[in-house]
C-alpha cells in the first residue's frame, strides 16, 4: 500500500496546481496610433511623371524599374531608358517628401 501511495502523491500534487485560479491581467491603456502619412509606391508611371516635371526638356521615359535603395531607406532608386530606348541605362533616386516623390538630385538626372 505505501508504493501506492508513493506513486499517487505526485499525482495528487500537479492536480492541485492546476486548480488555482489564474490571476486577472491589468487593463492595459490603448493609445491610438498617430496616422501615418504613406506615399504610393514608385512604379512606372510615378516615375514617368516626376522625372518630367524635373526635367522638361529631357526625352520622356520609355521604361522604369524601382526599388527600395536598401533595407530601412526610404529612398527609392530607379532604373530608367529613355525615348526609344527599351534597356535600364540610367538611374535616378526618388526621396519622399511630404505628400509626394522628388529626384533626390535633378541638375544631374536632367544633364543625362
Amino acid at each position: 500500500m505505501t508504493k501506492f501511495a508513493l506513486i499517487l502523491a505526485p499525482a495528487f500534487l500537479l492536480a492541485a496546481c492546476g486548480e488555482e485560479p489564474a490571476a486577472e491581467p491589468a487593463p492595459a491603456e490603448t493609445v491610438a496610433p498617430e496616422p501615418v502619412n504613406t506615399l504610393p509606391a514608385p512604379d512606372q508611371a510615378l516615375f514617368t511623371t516626376v522625372f518630367a516635371e524635373a526635367c522638361p526638356e529631357a526625352e520622356s521615359v520609355n521604361t522604369a524599374v524601382c526599388k527600395r535603395a536598401g533595407i530601412g531607406s526610404e529612398d527609392v532608386i530607379c532604373e530608367y531608358g529613355l525615348g526609344d530606348d527599351e534597356y535600364l541605362r540610367d538611374s535616378a533616386t526618388l526621396t519622399p517628401g511630404e505628400d509626394e516623390w522628388t529626384l533626390s538630385d535633378p541638375e544631374t538626372v536632367c544633364a543625362q
